[in-house]
């Protein structure tokens, strides 16, 4: 369980926001989380001219040269052999393009596939550098879950570190293939990828008819006395699903004001089911019982992992809050 409500409170810290509240923005002290700290605003690296890959054989040519999240140019002279996974949504990834014997490390909250749990672990979020240059891997893959000063030991130890940053569903979606070319997996991630598009477009087609006075006003809450505003992939996932987050006028994991809620009386109340007592607070909170979501008992609690990770089943992570939201369009 700890584990768990680790990985969701994980959310807002490494986003490299510092410790405040409301419109100050900030997280709760010590929590970290793969695929937060903004570098660019494009999730998935870019590949320069010198990456180049045959449209028919999906067979990647190398030298294969990628920038990352950081901006940072990595060239790759072939498909990595050794991989470290720095954040459980990478590691998700890696396991859905078929990688899983190459992976030689992974933290030590990667709980899926299950297989992901026998691997080495290399420590927490910022990892073990001791573990990781034991490993010997030819890259490290994480979600900008590092601090500055666990990038600057990796870089010390000239470990090769690829980051990315996830921001949206189809930026999601865009690292699969990203992480298909440098891997030379490239019919399976396109396989991944049909099928995230086809979760994605159920949803899109539930509540395409939707009017603008028929969208439901939404609240999430992914760790006590935190949300999350726009531009991050929660955020992303309430819009693809027709709903209209009552946070969108923040930007990023906000912690919350209490009376803005209340005012801001959303229809819709998500929560992480795996955050203890957490939805006993939500209804628990003095003068919550007046919103709608409370009143009409709209209050729904969701999976923790399919909340918290862009990985592979952010789309199934979009389904069910489509459904938690529209129960009656989203069968």
């Amino acid at each position: 369980m700890k584990k768990t409500r680790y990985l969701v409170l994980a959310a807002a810290l490494l986003m490299g926001l510092a410790a405040g509240c409301g419109d100050k923005g900030g997280a709760p002290t010590g929590v970290q989380d793969p695929a937060k700290a903004a570098a660019t605003p494009n999730a998935s690296a870019t590949a320069t001219p010198t990456a180049t890959a045959s449209a028919n054989s999906k067979k990647t040519v190398y030298p294969l040269t990628v920038k990352d999240a950081s901006g940072k140019e990595v060239t790759f002279a072939k498909a990595p052999e050794r991989i470290v996974s720095l954040s459980p949504s990478e590691t998700e990834v890696l396991f859905a393009l078929g990688l899983g014997s190459k992976i030689v490390g992974v933290t030590d909250y990667d709980d899926y596939p299950a297989e992901a749990k026998t691997k080495p672990k290399m420590g927490n979020l910022q990892g073990n550098s001791e573990a990781i240059l034991a490993a010997n891997p030819d890259i490290v893959f994480a979600g900008l879950s590092l601090n500055k000063k666990s990038v600057e030991k990796l870089t010390e130890l000239k470990m090769n570190l690829f980051s990315v940053e996830p921001k949206t569903v189809d930026q999601a979606i865009e690292r699969i293939a990203l992480y298909g070319r440098i891997t030379d997996t490239q019919e399976q991630a396109d396989k991944v990828i049909a099928q995230m598009k086809a979760e994605k477009q159920k949803v899109v087609d539930a509540v395409k008819g939707l009017k603008d006075d028929q969208k439901k006003k939404v609240y999430i809450e992914f760790s006590p006395g935190w949300t999350v505003g726009k531009g991050e992939f929660m955020d992303d996932l309430i819009t693809i699903a027709g709903g209209v987050n009552v946070a969108s006028d923040l930007t990023g994991w906000k912690q919350i004001s209490e009376e803005k809620i209340i005012q801001s009386n959303p229809d819709v109340i998500l929560f992480a089911k795996g955050v203890p007592d957490l939805e006993k607070t939500i209804r628990g909170r003095s003068g919550w019982d007046k919103i709608s979501a409370i009143a009409n008992n709209r209050v729904a609690g969701l999976d923790d992992n399919l909340l918290s990770r862009p990985g592979p089943r952010i789309t199934q992570g979009l389904y069910e809050i489509a459904k938690a939201i529209y129960p009656d369009l989203v069968k």
